[in-house]
């Protein structure tokens, strides 16, 4: 027998305000056919003035533990994957547990921009394996129109808000390939590429920033380390691309998406896409595609999932998990 990391509920948010490539028309040189050519995005969804980080990722672990059928006292801890925290500090996640009217456990954010998520699952993975939390709270939460440098139209037509959350759960398995839960992850960074996307501001420099992206040098890097790190995921649960149901990558850019799914020698069938309709929302992107996906009726109980990102850092990383 042995511990695994069960995904027992997952949930989403996006913000009211839906903004179509179109609305960039008017204030960049830019077209609607350029961004969907060279992204794959058609909408992005934009937070109110007054609606924060925590606020979606409330709303998203509200949805993720409504599916699992929990209530906030059920949850041990909760972990939130955000480049766009609320305040310098506390913690965002701290800030969601007040939200939820969670009075135990403990809550922290982690921050490795895009490849957010992957790191949070694989942490929280790490507290449920250790017996150190019986159910753990994922989300991924950001509000990168924040951060945007709105004369930049390389980047500013790329990035969207969002939240999606998933609820882990400690299950006995029988220690192979076929139990559920988070079999296998895998994570790196190179903290020497950090020019290629990175915020020119923060607390230590006494600015907010912008987001500066070096896009062409990121695309070259992502699909070779996505599918690299996928691999070798796949390859520690003894698993191979044959074996994957559903790829459920960061959406950064249909052109990224295509060409890691290639390299796999999977079909664009098995590939969770929502990109066109969500834009990058970064750490937020991997959980809200996972629940949508399930919303379509994708992602079924049984399936074989692999999940990657890439971001600033850069760091990047995968989990493959059975549903």
């Amino acid at each position: 027998m042995a511990g695994r990391s069960v995904v027992v509920g997952v949930g989403h948010y996006l913000p009211e305000r839906i903004v179509p490539n179109s609305e960039f028309e008017r204030t960049l040189d830019t077209t609607d056919e350029w961004i969907r050519t060279r992204s794959g995005i058609e909408r992005r969804h934009f937070a109110a003035e007054d609606e924060t980080t925590s606020d979606l990722a409330t709303k998203a672990a509200e949805a993720a533990l409504e599916d699992a059928s929990l209530s906030a006292d059920d949850i041990d801890a909760i972990i939130v994957a955000t480049s766009t925290a609320d305040l310098t500090f506390p913690s965002a996640a701290t800030m969601v547990q007040a939200q939820l009217g969670m009075t135990n456990g403990f809550a922290f954010d982690i921050q490795a921009v895009c490849a957010g998520f992957v790191f949070a699952l694989s942490n929280a993975n790490a507290l449920i394996v250790s017996g150190q939390a019986k159910r753990v709270l994922v989300i991924g939460a950001e509000t990168f129109s924040r951060i945007m440098d709105w004369t930049d139209r390389s980047t500013c037509v790329l990035f969207g808000d969002g939240a999606g959350a998933l609820v882990l759960e400690a299950q006995e398995g029988e220690g192979t390939a076929a139990d559920r839960g988070i079999l296998a992850t895998d994570l790196n960074s190179d903290g020497r590429y950090k020019d290629l996307l990175y915020v020119d501001g923060g607390v230590s420099t006494q600015s907010t920033g912008h987001l500066r992206m070096q896009g062409n040098q990121v695309f070259r890097h992502a699909v070779e380390k996505l599918t690299k790190t996928a691999e070798t995921a796949l390859d520690r649960a003894g698993l191979s691309s044959a074996d994957v149901d559903w790829i459920v990558p960061h959406q950064a850019n249909i052109r990224i998406i295509q060409g890691t799914a290639k390299k796999m020698g999977l079909p664009m069938e098995s590939v969770v896409v929502t990109v066109q309709d969500h834009g990058n929302t970064s750490a937020a992107s991997i959980p809200l595609a996972l629940s949508v996906g399930k919303q379509r009726g994708q992602i079924k109980q049984g399936d074989l999932i692999v999940t990657e990102a890439i971001g600033g850092g850069l760091a990047w990383g995968a989990v493959v998990l059975r549903w």
